[in-house]
């Protein structure tokens, strides 16, 4: 796969990116090399980047949990103490290998220790590649309420190295989906085609349909890199969705939900907005839902579960003035942004994703 160029960094692919790697090394001389990583990459793919890796730096490894929990203040405050400790200075590097966890969280203790150090970012994840490495955004949740503090600020490079995959639960797979499934909606409905069934794909159609949903968020995100308008889009699905998997990550009860989980409910109840508010077609809203239901089944959410999620909203990263903000379709490759929806119909959008 050709190297993708954006206007800031390159996505450089498999063994590309470790030639890409090892040369941005070679070139650059960092003081010290930090690798982050969780507990399942240190095991399944720190290994095969230090066999890849050339140059003779130091390094040292830094290690968290896996999961969203990890993605908080205290781990930040104990990766800086870490990098203190161990002698970072302004002209070190994290290289941050994992799922979108690890590249969010590094790229924001990247972004802020001493003002600011280098970071690169080899997602191993499905979600990681197609959205969560990509376009600059770094940050951390603010207890269970997703993404509330960070910055944007790019990476120096980013290797996606497809092998990575094959170490991965089917369950993540999934979830990554989701967000591909997002881009064929708000982007291209014949990339929608394609990705919404990869029953019979290859490894090389994969390849070849995370090559393109990579090339859709670059193409967003370079048009408007500080999500003034048109990278708004990148986050249909994400109001409710993001909502439901902060209440159902807070809940003694419930099940927690992976990121793509939750956004296939929120894309469900997203299209049955966009029929109520902007036109789109029912039988298109049917199409969908029964599609990713398939994918994803059913995920139970009572009546008395609607008032809480409702009440999540007020977070949402996209509202202004007061106003909480909707990414709807007027049709499949036709977002609309900044959509004002009443209480009564996100309840009944509730409801059609029960029936």
């Amino acid at each position: 796969m050709t190297s993708i160029t954006t206007q800031d960094y390159t996505i450089h692919f498999n063994n590309e990116g470790y030639k890409a790697l090892n040369e941005h090394l070679k070139a650059l001389n960092y003081s010290k090399v930090f690798i982050l990583c969780d507990t399942n990459t240190n095991i399944d793919c720190v290994p095969f980047l230090l066999a890849n890796i050339s140059s003779d730096i130091a390094y040292d490894i830094l290690e968290i949990d896996p999961g969203e929990e990890s993605k908080n203040l205290d781990i930040c405050l104990g990766l800086w103490e870490a990098l203190s400790e161990y002698g970072a200075d302004r002209k070190s590097l994290i290289i941050n290998i994992g799922g979108g966890v690890v590249t969010d969280l590094g790229g924001f203790v990247a972004s802020t220790f001493k003002r600011g150090i280098d970071f690169i970012n080899i997602p191993t994840s499905l979600l990681a590649m197609v959205d969560a490495s990509i376009g600059g955004k770094t940050g951390i949740d603010l207890g269970t309420l997703k993404n509330q503090i960070g910055v944007i600020n790019t990476p120096e490079l980013i290797v996606v190295d497809t092998s990575f995959l094959e170490t991965l639960p089917q369950l993540e797979m999934r979830s990554g989906l989701a967000e591909m499934l997002k881009h064929g909606l708000i982007y291209d409905e014949k990339y929608w085609n394609k990705v919404q069934d990869l029953s019979q794909s290859t490894l090389d159609d994969l390849d070849a349909l995370i090559y393109e949903s990579i090339i859709i968020k670059k193409s967003i995100v370079e048009q408007d890199p500080k999500e003034q308008a048109l990278r708004k889009t990148l986050n249909y699905g994400h109001t409710l969705g993001h909502a439901i998997e902060s209440y159902f990550m807070e809940s003694e009860t419930k099940k927690r939900l992976l990121h793509g989980e939750a956004i296939a409910i929120g894309i469900i109840l997203a299209n049955f907005l966009s029929v109520k508010y902007c036109d789109f077609s029912e039988e298109k809203n049917n199409s969908i839902k029964s599609i990713i239901k398939a994918i994803y089944g059913h995920v139970e959410i009572t009546e008395a579960d609607h008032s809480p999620i409702i009440e999540l909203l007020k977070y949402d990263k996209k509202n202004e003035n007061g106003n909480i903000n909707f990414v709807l379709l007027e049709a499949i490759g036709k977002p609309k942004t900044d959509c004002i929806v009443d209480n009564e119909v996100i309840l009944e959008a509730f409801a059609f994703y029960k029936a």
